[in-house]
């Protein structure tokens, strides 16, 4: 028996795999498939022409013979075609004459005899019942025919059949069933025929509905024809409504055409939101808001996403104003919140959309909550500047302070926070200072002193000012006369100046022991008691008043700045009588200390000098 390895024999030795592992890459049969497909070449589809005139036409059937004429000397099976595409151009006597060229090159082709004499059989068939007058004959035919689901002329030539005997249902009939069993492909001509037959029939109605129908049905970017038919069916019998109506449709099928080929294309998408709010479908409008959002940008940076959360501001808009849905509007807005990539913009101003949405739906906790997230999840000046004017909209004082304690604690360096604050602090205090007057005034106009009164202390519990010293104090000298009608003038204005000289001795006795700082105004309250004691003329004690006035000192000071001391400046002190006195007895006390201090010193000098005697 020969060895398998004999040399010769000529049969080589078997190769021995040197590595048994596992190639490190697996080639897998997903893999094979998926670079077939990226690697296969897209369809390629002639364009189509459109021929207006007999001269065209002519041109076109005279350069497709032509090309017929080149292809049959190698392809015998383009006989088939040949002859098939004459008989569609109805020119029956050329298709025949290729029938019969393509028998003389290839008499022995059974498919050739078939062809043929199917395309013999139909036509003398029927021709030779409509000469006769059997239209019913014919028309059986016809029926037996289109059971072999011909192609598209054997449809019209049925039709034209029966429109030639002004049977009108029965051609609409046969266009039905056309379009159940017509191609794809063909779907586009079919309803132009149709459409065009109901435009001869006066079916002006169902002509439109029919176009409508079709637009529908039909994919976009196929029914470019039948956009252009419409348009013009429309300017020819329709109204404004309807002709803006086939414009606007063919705005939307550019529309379609431009987002398909580039859905992230947002100008687009809102020339395209614009057209469909002109036409006023709701259905319409919000299937493209969503299909428009729902493409999101390439990349998480400020450029790409802009236009596309304007997107979103639209739409909220129009749900809110133009659908007024109010709970879809706050789904949208809700949606539009969660999916922002906070940690790489904020877009304050949909956050204050929102905010503003619930407010005018008179919900401010939800809207307190929505700000309040954003100062959490995205903190910007803006969101804080609107968040406080919202709550002081809302008359909510201390919620306001809390905002600018947060503001600060945020941005401490803002010199718009404080200055805002500051205001608020301001404002807030003179609020509070013409509600305690408007009360005040209130009270005296109605003759209720008493209440007057007791405001006026529970104002003093409060805030200790020099004005509500000298409003009360005023009030109490001009009262009395009102009240104490039993008197006499003498004693009720006694009594009028006793009550004012009260409250200025308190005003006095706070400013001395409480605020000593505050010598200007305890000065302006003594200036206010002396007017007041001089305007009760020979019952006031002018010099009880004149007896506690101050001194007026002019001084100076040292400027502090930055850089260093930056020179002296003058200011007016004041020196009360009481201090003087005491300034005199820390005199005397220095006096006396100094004084102990001397004796004691001399006494411990003798002492000294007697021991050394």
């Amino acid at each position: 028996m020969a060895n398998a390895a004999d040399p010769n024999l000529g049969i080589g030795r078997p190769t021995r795999v040197k590595n048994k592992t596992p190639a490190s890459i697996q080639i897998s049969a997903e893999q094979i498939l998926r670079e077939a497909r990226e690697r296969h070449q897209a369809e390629f589809r002639p364009p189509k022409h459109k021929i207006t005139d007999s001269t065209e036409l002519g041109d076109y059937r005279l350069r497709k013979r032509k090309e017929f004429e080149d292809l049959i000397r190698c392809n015998k099976n383009v006989w088939v075609k040949y002859a098939k595409w004459e008989e569609s151009q109805k020119d029956f006597t050329r298709s025949r004459s290729v029938w019969e060229r393509a028998l003389d090159v290839d008499s022995r082709g059974h498919t050739l005899w078939l062809k043929y004499a199917d395309f013999e059989l139909w036509h003398k068939y029927i021709h030779t019942e409509e000469v006769l007058g059997n239209v019913a004959a014919a028309r059986q035919i016809f029926e037996r025919w289109m059971d072999w689901m011909p192609d598209q002329q054997g449809w019209l030539s049925y039709i034209e059949f029966e429109l030639m005997y002004n049977e009108v249902e029965r051609a609409r009939d046969i266009f039905e069933r056309f379009v159940e069993s017509g191609d794809d492909e063909e779907a586009e001509d079919l309803f132009v025929a149709f459409a065009e037959f109901e435009e001869k029939c006066k079916e002006i109605e169902r002509d439109r509905c029919f176009y409508k129908f079709a637009l529908d049905h039909i994919p976009k970017g196929r029914a470019e024809e039948l956009y252009k038919k419409f348009v013009a069916f429309e300017k020819q019998y329709g109204d404004r409504e309807g002709i803006d109506d086939a414009i606007f449709g063919e705005r939307r099928l550019q529309c379609e055409d431009e987002v398909r080929k580039n859905p992230l294309d947002y100008d687009v998408w809102f020339d395209y939101i614009r057209s469909e709010e002109r036409c006023g479908d709701r259905r319409r409008i919000e299937d493209v808001y969503e299909r428009a959002i729902a493409n999101l940008p390439p990349a998480q940076e400020k450029r790409y996403w802009e236009l596309y959360i304007y997107l979103w501001i639209k739409y909220v808009l129009y749900e809110e104003l133009d659908a007024q849905d109010v709970d879809r509007t706050r789904d949208i807005y809700n949606s539009c919140l969660k999916m922002i990539p906070r940690e790489k913009f904020s877009f304050a101003k949909i956050w204050l959309m929102s905010a503003q949405f619930e407010i005018r739906h008179l919900n401010t906790d939800r809207a307190r909550k929505i700000l309040g997230s954003a100062i959490g999840m995205a903190a910007k000046d803006k969101i804080f500047k609107k968040y406080t004017e919202i709550v002081l909209q809302l008359g909510n004082i201390e919620r306001c302070r809390k905002l600018y304690e947060k503001y600060l604690e945020w941005s401490p360096e803002n010199c718009y926070a404080w200055s805002k604050y500051a205001n608020l602090e301001r404002s807030s205090s003179e609020t509070d200072q013409l509600l305690w007057k408007a009360y005040i005034d209130f009270e005296i106009s109605e003759c209720e002193y008493e209440r007057t009164r007791t405001l006026y202390e529970k104002l003093l519990d409060r805030t200790k000012h020099l004005n509500v010293w000298i409003s009360y104090a005023k009030f109490e000298a001009s009262v009395m006369q009102e009240v104490l009608q039993d008197l006499s003038e003498n004693e009720y204005k006694k009594k009028c100046l006793q009550h004012a000289r009260d409250v200025f001795e308190r005003g006095l006795s706070y400013f001395r022991t409480s605020a000593p700082e505050l010598k200007e105004e305890r000065a302006m309250l003594l200036e206010e008691w002396l007017t007041t004691e001089k305007s009760f003329g020979e019952l006031g004690n002018v010099e009880l008043v004149t007896a506690k006035l101050p001194k007026k000192l002019k001084k100076r000071r040292h400027i502090e700045t930055e850089d260093g001391p930056a020179g002296y400046e003058e200011y007016i002190d004041y020196l009360f009588p009481e201090e003087i006195q005491t300034r005199n007895l820390k005199i005397l006390e220095a006096a006396y200390k100094w004084k102990k201090q001397k004796i004691a010193s001399d006494d411990d000098y003798l002492g000294s000098t007697d021991v050394a005697i």
